[in-house]
């Protein structure tokens, strides 16, 4: 019976002109009655629920069957979302942080204004479930996710570093021309969400990828050719930009490089010991010039170094100004300088 529903539902909405119509089922003992429409214009928050991302809200009536109509949806293909969850709107502060809530469902897909959809029943087993749709791009983020699926098991197998390295290059390779063979760019662009996703093990293999592989530009070109004007492909064209500018910065650093480091090290050290041998020698040389000088003119030069004065050492030395003088000239005489500068710049360590 439900069956038969959907399918006169379905070909009843196809004689309505522009106008769009999705409706499936949900299981009301499990998910509250309220189902909600997103459109997707950032594809790194195609999955989640996030608020601002909300289209329409439809309640699903005692059976369950929910239906979302109108005309106000983009005439263009885009990302929409269908979500069911148990997180209230009362709750959302806690339950929807950051587009995350526990208890969940949701149903990823391509529409345009003018598509009529039926959902498989209660959401669950998407990838075994045949999606009604006059839009025959409305399946393929399924299909993709089937190649994901196959892919994480071939990962699984062996945790090797070089079964790693073998899968990612076969498995990108198998997602990319898929992707472009199903002539639909917004489904290329959720492959290469999941590919360039900074947050999995595939992301630097991402940049290996981007250095040489020609896909990334041509998949740029055919967003051009059929979404010029599209979020999608001015996100991506940012993104791509920002990718290949790390990419060109980054340099694997010579060999050579590793082996002038040890060098440059024992450079140092030389270095360290050689200044260290001539600021003793240096320290030795002026020793042995301040032993030539008396007793008297030593006490004098210590106090020439404190920067007192003539006037203030002879008092200190109970001497007169003049036998100062004579005693600082002979000073400068035996350290071979010509001024008290040159004596402190002598002895300043």
């Amino acid at each position: 019976m439900r069956t038969i529903s959907s399918l006169l539902l379905f070909f009843c909405v196809l004689t309505t002109q522009a106008q769009y119509d999705f409706s499936g089922q949900i299981d009301k003992n499990h998910w509250h009655e309220d189902v909600y429409l997103s459109v997707i214009e950032d594809y790194r928050k195609i999955s989640g629920i996030y608020a601002e991302q909300i289209v329409s809200r439809a309640k699903a009536d005692s059976l369950g069957i929910f239906r979302f109509t109108g005309n106000q949806l983009e005439a263009k293909n885009r990302i929409y979302r269908i979500h069911v969850d148990n997180c209230f709107d009362g709750e959302q502060g806690q339950n929807h942080f950051n587009g995350h809530c526990d208890d969940s469902k949701e149903v990823i897909f391509i529409a345009k204004n003018t598509d009529t959809i039926v959902f498989p029943f209660s959401f669950e087993k998407q990838m075994f479930c045949d999606i009604r749709s006059t839009n025959e791009k409305t399946e393929v983020f399924i299909k993709i996710d089937s190649i994901r699926e196959e892919m994480k098991y071939a990962f699984g197998e062996f945790r090797s570093e070089a079964n790693r390295q073998l899968n990612s290059k076969k498995w990108f390779k198998t997602l990319q021309e898929y992707g472009k063979n199903l002539n639909e760019p917004i489904a290329e662009v959720y492959i290469y969400a999941f590919l360039s996703d900074r947050s999995n093990d595939l992301h630097g293999h991402y940049l290996e990828d981007l250095k040489n592989n020609t896909y990334y530009d041509d998949l740029l070109e055919r967003l051009k050719d059929h979404y010029p004007n599209s979020g999608y492909t001015r996100q991506y064209e940012e993104e791509l930009a920002s990718d290949k500018y790390i990419v060109s910065g980054y340099k694997k650093p010579s060999k050579w490089l590793y082996a002038l480091i040890p060098v440059c090290i024992l450079s140092l050290g030389f270095n360290f010991y050689l200044a260290s041998r001539i600021k003793k020698l240096q320290s030795r040389k002026t020793g042995a010039k301040k032993d030539q000088l008396t007793n008297q003119e030593q006490k004098i030069l210590e106090m020439l170094l404190e920067n007192q004065s003539n006037k203030t050492i002879a008092e200190q030395l109970f001497v007169s100004v003049s036998t100062v003088k004579s005693h600082i000239n002979n000073i400068y005489k035996k350290l071979n300088v010509n001024s008290r500068e040159e004596a402190k710049s002598l002895f300043k360590n």
